[in-house]
Parts: C-alpha cells; sequence; structure tokens
C-alpha cells in the first residue's frame, strides 16, 4: 500500500559557535497516521529512509524526494538491524516468530526493490549473528561484547582498547578504512579498521554514526536514571572540532547520516531530517 506525505518544515536548530556542518535545513518527516517511528536506516544514496515504530514492529520504506511511503512488512521486529546493500537496490530484515514452546525465532528475508522479489534467507533462528545482503563484503557487528569486523567468509576479533572493555555502537567509515564505536566506561573512540591507533573522540557522542570519512555524528544524552533529560545531536571531526546541530529544546536520539544529510528520532517517536553540506 502506497501513500503519498509531504515534509513539513519546522525552525531551524541553533548552532555552536564551531561550524562542523553547515545546515541547510530540519524538517519532520510526517508518517501514517502520525505514528510514532525511529530510524531503521537509511539508504547509501540518501534517497529513501527506512522506518519502524519505536519497538522495531514493521517496516516501511519513505521516498525522500516524494514523500511516497512503501509498506514492507507489518511482523515484529521487522526494523530491528536491518542491512543495506552498498548500492541500496536491496536490504535484509527479520521477522519474528514464535513457537509452540513459545520461544522466539526469526525469519530472515532479502527484498529486491528493483524486482519487487523477496526471498527467505534463513528461518526459524534463535540467535542470528549476521544478515548478509548482495555486494556486503565488509560488516562489523558486536559478539560477546567485541567488535567483530567481517570480510566475506571470514570474521576477526578486535579489542582497540583492551580486552577488558565492553564496545557497543561500532561503524564503518563509508571509504572502509575506520572504524567507530563507543566503549562504555570510556566515550566514542575511531580506529583503523584492524582496531589499531584507536583515538578518542568524546564521551558525549554516543551511538555515533559516520557523515563522511573525516565526521562522525551522535548524541550527546543525559537522563536521571529511568528517563532522558535532554539529548542532541553532534557533530565530531577527526581534527577534533565539534558542532551541536539540534535545539537544546528537542530531545534527538539515535541519528543516521549519509553525505548531505541526517536523520534522527525524538523521545517523542517523531522523525526528523536535516539537510546539511
Amino acid at each position: 500500500m502506497k501513500k503519498l506525505f509531504l515534509l513539513v518544515a519546522v525552525a531551524l536548530p541553533m548552532l555552536a559557535a564551531a561550524q562542523v556542518l553547515e545546515v541547510q535545513s530540519l524538517e519532520q518527516v510526517n508518517t501514517p497516521q502520525n505514528m510514532e517511528t525511529k530510524i531503521a536506516g537509511v539508504s547509501p544514496a540518501g534517497d529513501y529512509l527506512l522506518l519502524t515504530t519505536v519497538a522495531n514492529q514493521g517496516l516501511m520504506r519513505y521516498e525522500l524526494a516524494t514523500g511516497q511511503i512503501t509498506e514492507i512488512s507489518n511482523a515484529p521486529g521487522a526494523g530491528y538491524n536491518v542491512k543495506i546493500s552498498r548500492d541500496g537496490s536491496e536490504i535484509a530484515f527479520r521477522e519474528t516468530t514464535y513457537d509452540k514452546n513459545k520461544l522466539r525465532r526469526s525469519n530472515i528475508l532479502r527484498q529486491n526493490f528493483a524486482s519487487g522479489k523477496r526471498q527467505l534467507i534463513a528461518k526459524g533462528q534463535r540467535d542470528l549473528k549476521k544478515m548478509d545482503v548482495k555486494d556486503a563484503e565488509l560488516t562489523v557487528s558486536i559478539i560477546d561484547r567485541h567488535i567483530a569486523v567481517t570480510r566475506g567468509t571470514q570474521t576477526t576479533m578486535l579489542a582497540p582498547c583492551g580486552e577488558d572493555k565492553s564496545y557497543i555502537w561500532p561503524s564503518i567509515s563509508p571509504d572502509g578504512t575506520k572504524i567507530c564505536f563507543y566503549v562504555t566506561t570510556g566515550g566514542c573512540y575511531v580506529s583503523n579498521i584492524d582496531g589499531t591507533n584507536p583515538q578518542f573522540v568524546a564521551f558525549d557522542c554516543r551511538a555515533a554514526k559516520w557523515y563522511n570519512n573525516n565526521v562522525v555524528i551522535g548524541m550527546a544524552d543525559k537522563d536521571d536514571g529511568e528517563r532522558l533529560t535532554a539529548s542532541s545531536i553532534v557533530a565530531y571531526s577527526l581534527d577534533g572540532q565539534t558542532q551541536v546541530l539540534t535545539d537544546p529544546s528537542m530531545v534527538a536520539v539515535y541519528p543516521y547520516a549519509v553525505e548531505g544529510a541526517i536523520v534522527f528520532t525524538t523521545d517523542e517517536g517523531k522523525t526528523y531530517l536535516m539537510r546539511v553540506q
């Protein structure tokens, strides 16, 4: 089912003194029946978003040029850890089911957008470490609290800041030469793809994603022990510059980025698109 929704412009954010990126516009993405959503992915070319609910229920493709929304799945778990191919032509996603013993299982599907064909990759798996899509030769994930870099069928385990540390939120730079990651007690770091030369970025750059090969986008969030009290989208360049990209009145979380665009959601379940250069 396809529907057309428009982007609604809102006020531009207040920018910090240091400028890493130039913000062109900030727009709210209107969703069906104003449903609460979060970002599940952004295409490498920045032409579409993948949206899901705050509980990872269902998966939708949102065309940035037209606002058109196409439902991909309405299944539980479909929005969790979606993989997009490097050319953006296909995705791999999961649909959660429960067996007769009420144990959770995952069916993994591959969706090709050009042909419309859907293929079942794996059925009834309980512990899924990896989902493959076309031409995804280089992937990164977390296994047993450490960073796993996979090339083809070979996986290398990394602990750039020490084996005793716990790692989360890994991301590979667009050119495939670096990774950024978060050490749970130490903040955001960037290292070479083989884990060498780890460099500290910031404590307040959580869930970071690469914008380009020199800039990472993350969130600087605060909580009272139970809920978020504040969160801003921030940009850090590898030469030490930093910039706050969103207004402090907005609780903005979990950004995704491609060159020219940053998308994020708020604690109210609203999705925003920021055009930058």
